[in-house]
């Protein structure tokens, strides 16, 4: 029997990733949205191309919360978007009360389930995610990091003019200003980036990445959802399947990288019992200072919440 994957917002990154994990075959899905009649059309469009797609897993819509009961993983992409001029920080109190009221949900429905969560601010929201439900830390999981690695190592792709497969990179620290590009440990075709490229371009192109959200806003005048979509996939597939990959994601750190009681970005090993191990890197001074100040962002901005009573 396949897995069932509940997907918390049927907006174009909980759309995009139901079309995703279908056409994968991975799962069994259940669409909720505040909204139901969306959800309704987008599962129905979906299912519609099965024939077409090949695919033999099913699509279920619903605006009641009661029916992710039973699934294995609740993935949150529910909460207002960033629009243009905009700082993911912008979004903390408004979707503080999104993430609240979800959570408060998946606790009374879905108590065994791990949890994936996209909403932005990334750090914090996965913070209150876990300080709500009370899940264990290995199930309480954000997704920022494998995003930025993916757009890292899509524009180093682009510079070096080779496939997006040649290159071997990850972002660690908080998903915004301060993430935390690995510029050391980036390969190009087995080569170090700085064989490839000079540091001018380096600092250049990890600018974009740190920008690289807002650069999408600035032509859709939207948050991105293809890219956000297929790394969520990729996690899912990697626990669904018990893979084991180790890829970046905001997790609760318990001294790790020298970080307590802080969500933040980190290579974690991913598997059939969500976070199986975080995956500790010899990292320098510099980066360990780049860390420590993502991590202190994080920190302050949860206490915003703690003083707005959320």
């Amino acid at each position: 029997m396949p897995k069932k994957v509940a997907i918390i917002g049927a907006g174009k990154v909980g759309s995009t990733l139901a079309q995703v994990l279908m056409y994968k075959n991975l799962c069994d899905v259940i669409l909720w949205n505040r909204t139901p009649e969306r959800a309704i059309g987008i599962a129905l469009d979906i299912m519609e191309s099965a024939p077409v797609e090949g695919f033999q897993t099913k699509i279920t819509a619903t605006g009641n919360m009661a029916d992710i009961a039973g699934c294995d993983i609740v993935v949150i992409t529910a909460g207002v978007p960033r629009k243009e001029g905009m700082s993911r920080d912008d979004l903390l109190k408004v979707n503080a009360d999104v993430i609240g009221s979800i959570c408060t949900n998946i606790k009374t429905y879905a108590p065994g389930s791990i949890v994936l969560v996209l909403t932005n601010p990334l750090d914090p929201m996965v913070y209150l995610t876990k300080k709500i439900t009370g899940f264990d830390r290995e199930k309480v999981i954000g997704m920022a990091g494998i995003l930025d690695s993916s757009r890292f190592a899509e524009f180093i792709a682009m510079e070096t003019k080779t496939g997006p497969k040649t290159v071997s990179a990850m972002v660690l620290g908080s998903h915004g200003d301060l993430m935390v590009p690995l510029v050391r440990f980036i390969t190009v075709n087995g080569k170090p980036l700085s064989d490839v490229l000079d540091k001018t371009k380096i600092d250049t192109i990890v600018e974009r990445t740190r920008n690289g959200g807002a650069e999408i806003i600035k032509y859709l005048k939207d948050s991105a959802y293809y890219a956000p979509a297929s790394s969520l996939a990729l996690m899912i597939d990697s626990i669904i399947n018990d893979k084991r990959l180790t890829l970046p994601c905001s997790v609760y750190l318990q001294g790790e990288y020298g970080v307590s009681d802080a969500f933040l970005g980190v290579p974690v090993m991913l598997g059939g019992k969500g976070v199986e191990k975080v995956v500790e890197l010899e990292l320098n001074d510099d980066e360990r200072r780049a860390m420590a100040a993502s991590a202190e962002k994080i920190k302050q901005l949860v206490g915003e919440l703690n003083k707005l009573g959320v």
